[in-house]
């Protein structure tokens, strides 16, 4: 069986993965994509040598027989209405994060799909297909360091462009950490904390970077967020957990180390594209065999809700400078399974 797979959404993550689908995965076709400008659909299609229809309106890919599977890659206030089309219309939906702008976006989804009565949305937290990430969780989960007690998370990103700001370091960009600590820790949180230090010289006007973020744990483990967005080295990403018996440092993507004119290094990463494009290819391929057998697995829309709840409780501690409870609830049954 092939998927027929439609993608809303032809920007920069829509192209590549259609790319990933034509190029690198298998068990999947695109037959159909859309975006508000047309011909840029057209162009995309003619690109990858698509005979699939091109659509203006990302609902007419969802309705479409020729259709069994969806790709959301459209800007992130979109994303509420097609997911709910698409949990409407019974079909498999990969949403890139957000799932929805608001926890109350992703709580409708949530509700949709709970009343649906199967699980039918996968959201685009790559971390947990990487597989430095699952080295690290596989050395937790034998005990062999005790219990975790604090959890070290750096995120830095070479630069930002001017369209960036200080919310997005908590709603774009550390929502990944949020989203990876419970997976890597099997643990909710309770409360968090955002501290502003002294702010580079290369970050935009009003915008405060770095960023460092403290999350308590139910279980009482204390996880750092340290983000910096224009630290000008490279895009890096680094996780140590310390434990009762023992640090587990999360292991490096391979890299060729060099000795060469008196000096010793590796290469860094470049962007987040080159240090997950394995996780992303993982996840998608995952995506496509799973909804060939008719289910979803990986992250769920519940993962997303929590996800921005814990966010929107970031935005309200960098407002207030204060610790504030991020209240969770329980998690349902149903996603559980």
């Amino acid at each position: 069986m092939v998927l027929k797979i439609g993608v809303i959404g032809v920007g920069m993550i829509g192209q590549d993965h259609i790319r990933r689908c034509i190029e690198v995965l298998n068990g999947c076709e695109i037959v159909a994509a859309s975006d508000i400008n047309l011909e840029h659909v057209k162009a995309v299609l003619k690109k990858y040598k698509i005979k699939g229809k091109a659509y203006t309106e990302g609902l007419d890919v969802i309705s479409s027989t020729d259709v069994d599977a969806i790709i959301v890659a459209s800007s992130g206030p979109s994303h509420e209405k097609y997911v709910l089309a698409a949990i409407e219309a019974g079909k498999p939906v990969f949403c890139e994060k957000p799932l929805a702008v608001t926890a109350e976006g992703c709580e409708r989804i949530v509700k949709a799909e709970m009343k649906a009565g199967k699980r039918l949305v996968q959201v685009g937290f790559m971390r947990s297909f990487d597989s430095c990430y699952r080295k690290l969780k596989e050395m937790l989960n034998t005990k062999e360091l005790g219990e975790p007690l604090v959890v070290k998370c750096v995120h830095h990103n070479s630069e930002v462009g001017d369209s960036y700001t200080t919310d997005m370091g908590i709603t774009d960009s550390m929502v990944h950490e949020f989203d990876i600590m419970r997976w890597l820790l099997d643990d909710d949180y309770e409360t968090i904390q955002v501290v502003s230090p002294r702010i580079t010289k290369y970050a935009h006007t009003g915008v405060q970077d770095p960023q460092l973020v403290l999350l308590r744990t139910k279980k009482g483990i204390l996880i750092t967020i340290d983000l910096f967005v224009n630290c000008q080295y490279g895009y890096d990403i680094r996780c140590d957990v310390v434990c009762e018996d023992g640090i587990a440092y999360m292991p490096s993507p391979l890299q060729v180390q060099t000795r060469t004119k008196g000096k010793f290094g590796e290469h860094v990463n470049t962007d987040w594209r080159e240090r997950f494009i394995v996780a992303y290819d993982i996840e998608l391929q995952s995506f496509i065999d799973n909804a060939k057998n008719n289910i979803v697995m990986g992250p769920s829309a519940w993962d997303g809700f929590i996800a921005s709840k814990t966010a929107a409780a970031g935005m309200k501690a960098l407002e207030s400078g204060e610790i504030v409870s991020v209240n969770l609830p329980q998690c349902p049954s149903f996603y559980k399974k």
